[in-house]
């Protein structure tokens, strides 16, 4: 059996340099707490499964494979999240290189593709997300709506920019207004990171 196991990832920022779009409390809460539980979570549940091979046991299949997919879902959206922002004054307001190019492309402009980005993290239903990828087989950037951390997602269509539209990414510091939230994400995008992302598939 393996001994490899799911890690937090480490923030590649300080809590407080967020702010003042996203506070240090609601980054320690969503990080320490949000993230690190998926990632227990999914190490634990991995861990009943080999036990149970190992001592011929059954489990239950359905259950576990769908309570893995939910928490390692959550735990891989996260890590794509958090390198995604960076401090205000360090990243650039609008897209950079291959990126803007290609979001001018297919959105015709940054302004279009923002409202679109945002109308989908505003409307996924339930709790869950938007993300920005990319099809190779049209050549075209495409978002989705990703329910909770696992349904609905596009195969093979690889995450560039996700947006946690989740209640716990936000409440602490906009309570139950999450358009503000939303716009504030606009002004710590890391672009320069997506657009690296972006380069990575061609």
């Amino acid at each position: 059996m393996g001994k490899k196991q799911y890690t937090l990832p480490d923030l590649p920022y300080g809590y407080a340099d967020l702010e003042p779009f996203m506070s240090e409390e609601q980054l320690r809460t969503h990080h320490d707490k949000h993230h690190s539980t998926y990632v227990k979570n999914a190490n634990s549940i991995i861990e009943n499964v080999e036990k149970a091979i190992k001592d011929g046991t059954d489990y239950n299949v359905k259950t576990t494979a769908k309570s893995l997919a939910f928490n390692l879902g959550g735990h891989v959206l996260h890590s794509y999240f958090w390198p995604s922002m960076g401090p205000s004054d360090k990243v650039s307001k609008e897209p950079v290189g291959e990126i803007a190019d290609q979001i001018k492309s297919d959105f015709g402009s940054y302004d279009r593709f923002k409202k679109d980005f945002t109308q989908a993290a505003s409307t996924v239903e339930g709790s869950g997300w938007a993300v920005l990828t990319y099809c190779n087989d049209i050549e075209k950037l495409a978002i989705m709506q990703v329910e909770k951390h696992n349904d609905v997602v596009f195969p093979e269509y690889p995450i560039l920019m996700p947006l946690d539209a989740w209640e716990h990414a936000f409440y602490i510091d906009y309570r139950n207004e999450k358009a503000k939230f939303f716009d504030a994400f606009w002004n710590i995008v890391n672009w320069e990171e997506i657009d690296n992302r972006f380069k990575a598939l061609k």
